[in-house]
C-alpha cells in the first residue's frame, strides 16, 4: 500500500511542474517521448588484454529535453561510466 501512494504522489508532482510549464500530454505520449532515450554501452578490448566498458546515454531530443526542463533534471542522466575489467 505504501509504495501505491508513494507513486501516486511521485506522478501528482510530475503533472504540476507539467502543468505549470504548460504541458498537457496523455500519460501514454510522455511514455513514448521518454522511451527514446536510452542508455548505451560500448565494450573495446585494450592491448593489454583488459576490457574498456563505457556506457553513454544517448543525446536527447528537443521534446524530451522540454520535458526535462520542466522537470529541472540533466539531459543525460547518468552521465558516462568508464569501468576497466
Amino acid at each position: 500500500m505504501f509504495i501505491t501512494v508513494l507513486a501516486y504522489q511521485a506522478v501528482q508532482v510530475i503533472r504540476r511542474r507539467f502543468k505549470a510549464h504548460k504541458i498537457n500530454l496523455s500519460w501514454a505520449r510522455l511514455r513514448e517521448i521518454f522511451s527514446v532515450q536510452q542508455r548505451v554501452t560500448a565494450t573495446f578490448k585494450q592491448r593489454d588484454g583488459r576490457t574498456l566498458h563505457v556506457r553513454k546515454t544517448t543525446v536527447a531530443e528537443s521534446n524530451l529535453k522540454e520535458l526535462y526542463d520542466a522537470l529541472d533534471l540533466s539531459i543525460s542522466p547518468g552521465g558516462i561510466q568508464k569501468l576497466t575489467i
